[in-house]
């Protein structure tokens, strides 16, 4: 997938991750970017197509989609953070998190889909796919079910030529991640390496230390990674 002439549509535009991406694809040569969010009103990058979409809503999804029939490379960044964990949590925003993360980027790929023959998607995951955290376990889950995703939706549109990378991360210096003391790193560090691994044709890019880290512990002894990272 070659950035420069592509008409890129970002899904959670209007800060963080999303709006470094919408930058970068217009310094990359970008033919077009199509900016969205749930409040278009907050996109504030000049020299894009800004469009409202709520991941969550097939309405909205719809509307983008005919609103945008040129799209042949599609950013799914939009996500959410309640803090809950899946025990003591409140199971409506445990639902939130999984219709933002699973069925709100499935939403988005099943309706973009015909008009991606040739083109790519990239989906924003986690480091937290692989592993869970006190205080993050919806998040985890539905990261875990969106990595799931990934690669399944990557096997059915093999068929039509469209490239499926997956990006994974620890905590990018964000506003979701204001409160979060451990090391950061930076939206652009991510996005470089996202971009980079998606004209080089790769499935999976790993963005930072603790995504790599994580991902290797995974043919370990689960008893060994948590043991390193929990108290008890």
């Amino acid at each position: 997938m070659q950035i420069s002439g592509s008409v890129a549509l970002v899904t959670g535009a209007n800060r963080g991750l999303g709006k470094q991406f919408v930058t970068s694809l217009l310094d990359r040569g970008a033919a077009k970017v199509y900016a969205t969010a749930r409040r278009p009103e907050l996109i504030d990058v000049p020299g894009v197509q800004v469009l409202r979409l709520d991941v969550t809503d097939p309405a909205s999804i719809a509307a983008a989609v005919a609103a945008a029939p040129d799209v042949d490379l599609l950013i799914n960044n939009a996500g959410i953070a309640t803090g809950q964990n899946l025990i003591t949590g409140d199971l409506a925003e445990i639902r939130r998190e999984m219709d933002t993360h699973y069925y709100g980027t499935l939403g988005v790929i099943r309706a973009f889909a015909p008009q991606l023959a040739g083109g790519a998607i990239l989906n924003v995951l986690s480091a937290l796919s692989w592993f869970s955290y006190d205080g993050a376990a919806a998040y985890a889950a539905a990261k875990a079910a969106a990595w799931s995703l990934t690669n399944s939706v990557r096997l059915e549109l093999a068929r039509q030529n469209t490239q499926v990378t997956g990006l994974h991360l620890g905590a990018a210096d964000t506003d979701m991640t204001a409160r979060y003391e451990g090391p950061k790193i930076s939206p652009e560090q991510v996005v470089t390496a996202a971009l980079d691994g998606l004209e080089a044709g790769r499935l999976e890019v790993l963005a930072d230390d603790w995504s790599r880290h994580v991902k290797a512990s995974l043919a370990g002894d689960p008893a060994e990674f948590y043991g390193s990272t929990t108290a008890a």
